[in-house]
């Protein structure tokens, strides 16, 4: 295949910026020029993937505004276009793949006529008849009438969407493009990469050009943490780098764990507890800043974690169960999928405790049988790599809408093909789960 240039966008918290890096580095792997814009955080972890970094224009939201946080996102999204197009524009990418949240750059490659594909780092967030609404965290009803519930109450729902797509048409007023139609007007209809394991995401029909390719999963390097020494179980806690900054999860476990026959390696991300609230630290636990998930998990019986979705695959993906504890936005929904899939225990946030979570590592790891599904996920992932996949679609996606504009421009001048990409209206992510996502970060990030 010929060398292509792709132009990658994400916001630059790990569970949105890491799918994309290991999207990216696949493709540099194979050869392809390859642009990732992103926070500047990542500048070395980017180019050390072989990609060049660009630093992605990065606004406060702000606060106090009649609109709300919806409005400000979008604010900032408006702000930031400008100095994505123009990057796009010098660079002239066969293709623009965009972050679900990450909104400049689908208007950006829309504004330039460059065809742009949708990454997903998560389960798939659109509804569809008879399914529970998306970040609810209800499992999938079993009954014709549990459907008919589910129905009625997802029209109900669609008000916040049709909310979102008004915010989304007056933004895109703004920088010069037209109204859409559908209410998830971010997701590319051409191309929409889903990259969650398959046996998590509920049975529907899917769109045409909407893809689930496993996880993309990539980290930064680190080395081995050894865990306590022993031959109990091990069980890993590691905590969202993103939410429960007062690390309510963490204290729990390190107060509800320590009479436990097992042996706890804890983290606390990089995100240090107070000092004025120490906390005391058993026997049979070790506390560390970070471990490398992908050399720790091989050797657990159990990961306990929020539900982020890049910490409960990369435990699947190492055929380990989790323990779901889940905070907000849709750490919910992860929770609920792993419990349907049979491949984890969850514990909702409002009745965590020492108590509660002792209980909940007890019965998980008890259960044989969420070990063996982890595995069989685990297997899956093996022989299915989702950054891989995602590459192959990406270039065929880009190889393709380069020869269809080859062959319309040597139709229409009769001069030779060109090899700049056709124009495509994909558009902006508008829901409401979106914006309470972004919410939690306190700045707007718009590649």
């Amino acid at each position: 295949m010929s060398r292509l240039r792709f132009f990658l966008g994400a916001f630059g918290e790990p569970g949105h910026a890491f799918p994309m890096l290991a999207l990216g580095a696949r493709l540099a792997e194979r050869g392809h020029e390859v642009t990732f814009e992103t926070w500047s955080r990542w500048r070395s972890e980017v180019e050390d993937a072989g990609m060049r970094f660009l630093p992605a224009p990065e606004y406060p939201l702000f606060g106090g505004g009649s609109g709300g946080i919806g409005s400000e996102i979008y604010e900032a999204v408006v702000l930031a276009t400008p100095e994505t197009r123009a990057s796009v524009a010098s660079i002239r990418p066969h293709a623009v793949i965009h972050d679900i949240l990450t909104l400049a750059p689908a208007l950006a490659g829309e504004l330039e006529g460059v065809p742009v594909a949708t990454l997903v780092p998560h389960l798939y967030p659109v509804g569809a008849p008879g399914l529970p609404p998306y970040a609810v965290g209800a499992r999938l009803p079993r009954t014709r009438l549990g459907h008919a519930l589910w129905g009625a109450v997802g029209r109900g729902t669609e008000g916040g969407l049709r909310q979102g797509r008004a915010q989304l048409n007056a933004t895109r007023a703004r920088v010069g493009l037209p109204p859409v139609q559908r209410l998830h007007g971010g997701l590319s209809e051409r191309l929409c990469l889903v990259g969650t394991f398959p046996e998590l995401e509920y049975p529907r029909d899917w769109p045409t050009g909407t893809e689930v390719v496993g996880p993309l999963m990539w980290e930064p390097p680190f080395e081995f943490v050894e865990p306590p020494a022993g031959d109990a179980p091990l069980v890993l806690v590691a905590p969202s780098t993103a939410q429960d900054r007062s690390h309510r999860l963490l204290r729990a476990a390190l107060a509800g764990l320590g009479n436990l026959p097992i042996r706890v390696l804890a983290t606390w991300n990089r995100r240090p507890l107070p000092a004025a609230e120490p906390v005391v630290v058993p026997g049979n636990t070790r506390l560390v800043e970070w471990v490398s998930y992908a050399k720790t998990m091989p050797s657990c019986a159990l990961v306990i974690c929020h539900a982020g979705h890049g910490t409960m695959a990369r435990a699947l993906a190492c055929g380990r169960p989790v323990l779901a504890v889940p905070h907000r936005g849709d750490m919910a929904e992860n929770a609920a999928r792993a419990d349907w899939a049979g491949v984890g225990v969850r514990l909702p946030w409002r009745f965590l405790s020492p108590g509660t979570l002792r209980l909940a590592v007890r019965r998980a790891l008890s259960d044989e049988m969420l070990s063996m599904r982890a595995r069989r996920l685990a297997a899956w992932g093996a022989t299915h790599d989702g950054a891989s996949r995602a590459a192959d679609l990406v270039e065929t996606f880009a190889s393709a809408q380069s020869s269809r504009r080859a062959r319309t421009n040597s139709i229409s001048s009769g001069e030779s093909p060109s090899t700049t990409s056709i124009g495509s209206p994909e558009q902006l992510h508008s829901s409401t789960t979106a914006r309470s996502s972004l919410s939690s970060s306190g700045r707007q990030m718009a590649p």
